[in-house]
């Protein structure tokens, strides 16, 4: 005898619930982090980074109010070596210039940390993300944590005797911002594609690491350049100082620091790596276009690639040839961060199906 279910006590299927929502979140804190980095870009160039000489996580929030806030932080700032040794005599008007541009960077930090704690919060009690899924979004928390840290241990090192942050330190910290983008945007693309996981031929699989691994380490150095203000010297292309590699080139010793430290030889090194991530990049992106084993997307990828390494290339002389003009600069920071977050969506992409 079949049992009849009483009325209001059907059975309810729960379907399984989409990623959809999770994937906007991710590109969203993925276009956010490459904001900060942007804002981040310009905060250096300005030398604007060294304005606020405390670290408050949570009060740091709250902009000055009042004449007598503002007095309280110019006097901070008067301490420091920055003032001291460079801006001397700088008004309150000039300081709250580059006031500004420190603060918004940090609260742009602080927006990014709401964006994807709040939201991961609710996904995760709505059983929307779990498993290995969860445990991945919780690390890019932790890694989020430790980004806010590294920002001030790098702001930290220009407050004691030197009038500007340590180039290690900022290449740390533009780093993880960068590593901290490239990881949402390959949760993104994986949780944006149901096709099955397949092995791609070796040979593009390789080009496709490489080339990610060279737009790494350009960016490194890139930072580097910066952090020594390596680019204000041998604003000429592709030649220094008529050589091919800087007179000075070998000047530290032991050898090995010279590529590290010494200012010509970063900006020789920064140079030469942007050239082989270009070569690279142009390789793979033709290999991707005419495979017959990739999607349709990995080839639009791929075209979109070479397209933006070539216009990246162009950002990197023009913003030598011009001594590191601010927008120009800038937008050579956004070149590199596009052409990496392209790279890592075309790495993901060559592990799916062709369908």
């Amino acid at each position: 005898m079949t049992q009849i279910p009483a009325p209001g006590f059907r059975r309810i299927v729960r379907p399984e619930l989409s990623l959809q929502p999770v994937v906007c979140w991710l590109w969203l804190c993925a276009g956010m982090v490459f904001t900060m980095a942007i804002i981040g870009a310009i905060t250096r160039l300005t030398e604007s980074g060294l304005s606020i000489v405390q670290w408050q996580p949570i009060g740091g929030a709250i902009p000055p109010l009042s004449q007598a806030d503002w007095q309280i932080l110019f006097e901070q700032y008067r301490t420091s070596p920055q003032y001291q040794q460079i801006n001397a005599g700088m008004s309150l008007e000039a300081f709250k210039d580059i006031f500004w541009w420190e603060w918004i960077h940090r609260q742009w930090g602080r927006a990014i940390g709401l964006v994807f704690a709040l939201p991961l919060l609710w996904f995760a009690l709505t059983k929307r993300v779990q498993g290995n899924l969860l445990l991945k979004l919780l690390g890019l928390l932790a890694l989020g944590g430790l980004q806010g840290f590294i920002g001030w241990f790098m702001v930290a090192s220009g407050l004691v005797d030197r009038p500007s942050v340590s180039h290690y330190r900022l290449a740390l910290h533009l780093s993880l911002a960068t590593l901290i983008m490239t990881l949402l945007i390959a949760l993104a693309v994986t949780c944006n594609d149901k096709r099955p996981v397949r092995s791609p031929p070796s040979g593009i699989r390789s080009q496709s690491r490489l080339a990610l691994g060279l737009a790494f380490l350009t960016l490194v150095w890139g930072a580097f350049v910066a952090g020594l203000d390596a680019g204000l010297i041998y604003n000429e292309y592709p030649l220094m100082g008529g050589r091919f590699f800087p007179a000075e080139g070998f000047d530290l010793s032991p050898l090995w620091l010279n590529f590290f430290e010494n200012h010509a030889t970063v900006q020789f090194t920064h140079r030469w790596l942007a050239i082989a991530t270009a070569l690279a990049v142009l390789s793979l992106g033709w290999e991707a276009r005419r495979s017959p084993n990739t999607s349709a997307r990995a080839k639009h990828l791929g075209g979109a690639l070479m397209l933006v390494v070539l216009v990246q290339i162009g950002l990197g002389i023009a913003t030598l040839l011009t001594q590191v003009h601010l927008h120009l600069a800038a937008t050579h920071q956004a070149g590199a961060l596009t052409l990496i977050g392209l790279l890592t969506w075309l790495n993901r992409e060559l592990w799916r199906g062709r369908s």
